[in-house]
């Protein structure tokens, strides 16, 4: 892999992305080693997080390294201290950096200025990641990625713009329905677009998530308001009120489909209560995935 940072999944190309999905299984099946002994992750966040702080932490210690957390109240990026600035001093002390930020331009800025690699663990324009995870969890269920039919239903926000460029990478076929105005970055659809005229990808998108959801193979949600909308949320609730994920709108899709969600979830709302549990769920090996993509990724920017 030739790249030495993950701002955007459109940093990977298509065998890249093979590849990380490669290294994580064979990662995942043999558990613990020393591959990343002494080396030190900087986990730089302006936000809280489950997954992502717990997921990296782990992955750095499976691995025989160390992850140190840096919360938003230590530095103050871009208030208490410039970006550049906190990226030049980490530099100094550690072998990587994961960055969980507000503002995509932040995570821009930090791999501008830093010596070591970069990594986006969420921004408001992509969360690449959690699209690896997906993959791989879409690669471990369906047992290939080139020409699956993908379907995501609701708001086009970060996830949805990295699993769009994944997508078109790797030959997937991808709908998504989301509300007029609530689409993915227009930006992003053009990258994605050139991208699939390569792989053989299809993408649609529309309003309508009955359509998209048509033989889908694979169908994906997430919550109707992200964090930092929170005053947003009851708009957002009316504005999605028919693209929930619920057992008639999967009665479209493909009889064996899978049910993504990256969590966290709001039951009742993006998705119908109790579908999570259900068999056709595979929300929590996805959650678990997490893990396994990011340590693939951490080998392969830390000692690749």
């Amino acid at each position: 892999m030739k790249v030495k940072t993950l701002v955007s999944i459109a940093d990977l190309s298509a065998d890249d992305i093979l590849g990380l999905v490669d290294t994580a299984v064979k990662l995942k099946n043999e558990g613990a080693n020393n591959a990343l002994a002494g080396k030190v992750l900087a986990l730089l966040f302006e936000k809280p997080s489950l997954r992502t702080k717990v997921s990296f932490d782990v992955a750095m210690y499976q691995l025989g390294g160390h992850a140190i957390y840096v919360g938003e109240k230590e530095v103050g990026l871009g208030q208490r201290e410039p970006v550049a600035d906190v990226a030049r001093v980490l530099s100094r002390y550690v072998d990587a950096i994961a960055a969980r930020t507000f503002t995509h331009e932040t995570v821009k800025e930090l791999a501008q200025y830093a010596d070591v690699p970069v990594i986006n663990a969420l921004s408001d324009g992509e969360h690449p990641c959690q699209a690896m995870a997906d993959l791989l969890t879409i690669q471990e269920k369906k047992g290939r990625l080139n020409g699956v039919n993908l379907a995501y239903i609701g708001d086009g926000n970060n996830v949805a713009n990295s699993l769009l460029l994944a997508a078109a990478l790797v030959g997937m076929n991808i709908n998504i329905a989301s509300p007029r105005g609530y689409w993915v970055s227009a930006g992003v659809e053009y990258e994605a677009r050139s991208f699939a005229e390569e792989s053989g990808s299809h993408i649609r998108l529309t309003d309508e998530p009955d359509e998209a959801v048509k033989g889908a193979d694979v169908v994906y949600t997430d919550v109707w308001a992200s964090m930092g909308q929170e005053d947003e949320a009851e708009e957002r609730k009316e504005v999605f009120a028919k693209y929930q994920v619920n057992r008639r709108i999967l009665s479209f899709a493909q009889s064996d489909a899978i049910i993504m969600h990256d969590l966290p979830a709001h039951h009742g709302e993006e998705v119908e209560v109790g579908l999570l549990e259900s068999p056709q769920s595979v929300v929590f090996d996805q959650a678990e995935n997490r893990l396994h993509a990011q340590k693939a990724i951490l080998v392969k920017l830390i000692s690749g």
